[in-house]
């Protein structure tokens, strides 16, 4: 009886790690992509974005761009391990739905951060100020020109101001979920300030006037993170 006890004692220590291995190994994967949080309360942009909008932007729109991207990067093993900001650098050399989901993860990551609540937006730096006036004429040349190419940019996309290659600063638009990091952008260069066109973000209070929305969004546009991107985007030129 003692060996036959010995010899089930025996079997239950080699089977319980094994048990625990095989249900590590079925667990499912870390997500590599996760939702970030807002940086400020769902209402907090009021009047400019109402907080309806604001939480089915954040909460359905940018959720499914997450799960989507996920889902995607685990069905193709080449792009495992590799960051968000890297599948955006190649976009054009990966499949449609890892450049539409990791385009509209990486904007509206930094979207969010573009904007805080009416009394925190500050103003310019003394130093984003002047490359505004020499690159625009004035801060209300270059609001006008960024609505401009708001209007004009034709169904769903973006705006930017970005600063180029040459250090200097310039308004583009991209279509859909495509933004100035990409090899596929018309005119390249590091974003610092943008803002998202599409219905989705203004429907439920502005209907079909994106030019109001525009318009309205200078109120919450954070220019202490916006400053901070410049500097970070000029530094060492």
């Amino acid at each position: 009886m003692k060996r036959i006890a010995l010899s089930l004692a025996f079997a239950g220590l080699v089977a319980a790690p094994s048990l625990a291995l095989a249900q590590a190994n079925s667990a499912p994967a870390a997500a590599a992509f996760t939702l970030p949080a807002l940086p400020y309360s769902a209402g907090a942009l009021e009047p400019a974005i109402d907080a309806q909008t604001m939480t089915i932007h954040h909460d359905k729109h940018h959720q499914a761009y997450v799960d989507a991207l996920n889902k995607a990067v685990a069905a193709d093993t080449a792009l495992a391990g590799q960051s968000l900001e890297q599948l955006v650098a190649k976009a054009g050399t990966l499949p449609a739905v890892v450049r539409n989901n990791a385009g509209g993860h990486w904007n509206h990551s930094f979207f969010w951060k573009t904007m805080a609540p009416p009394a925190q937006v500050g103003a310019p730096s003394p130093a984003l100020a002047g490359a505004i006036t020499a690159s625009f004429g004035s801060l209300d040349k270059f609001k006008a020109a960024f609505k401009d190419a708001g209007t004009k940019r034709f169904g769903s996309g973006w705006v930017w101001l970005i600063v180029g290659a040459d250090g200097k600063l310039a308004i583009t638009s991209t279509p859909n979920q495509d933004n100035p990091l990409m090899d596929v952008a018309e005119t390249k260069g590091t974003p610092i300030l943008g803002n998202d066109v599409w219905e989705h973000a203004y429907y439920l209070k502005y209907q079909n006037r994106r030019a109001d929305y525009l318009d309205g969004w200078w109120q919450v546009v954070n220019w202490a993170e916006v400053s901070r991107r410049y500097a970070q985007a000029t530094a060492g030129r």
